[in-house]
């Protein structure tokens, strides 16, 4: 499934390196503001999935350096993979129905 949601993530003057560009490594960390912002819109976000004892870990990311990202910019392009595992026990878990009927909902 294609997600179509997109979150703003500016460039802070400490993400960047001495050449006054984004480090690659933020991008990792956009990324997981963008997810959270993203599960933020259905029933309770990530610490609702917390709190049924699932935790949802990233299994694959990639991302496009379209352009060099400087300070107070706003661009970056990419996708993550991420997998439901039992809190405990870190075995796979199914995503539950109430967010996957959720997601599917405003995706349509």
């Amino acid at each position: 499934m294609d997600f179509r949601f997109a979150t703003e993530v500016r460039v802070r003057f400490a993400e960047t390196d001495a050449q006054g560009v984004a480090h690659h490594a933020v991008y990792l960390v956009w990324f997981e503001v963008a997810r959270i912002d993203y599960l933020a819109r259905f029933r309770g976000g990530y610490p609702e999935l917390r709190a049924e004892g699932i935790e949802a870990l990233t299994t694959e990311a990639h991302v496009s350096y379209l352009a060099p990202a400087r300070f107070d910019d706003r661009l970056a392009e990419g996708w993550s993979h991420h997998a439901c595992v039992d809190a405990v026990t870190h075995r796979p878990t199914r995503v539950p129905a109430w967010l996957l009927e959720e997601i599917a909902s405003a995706e349509s």
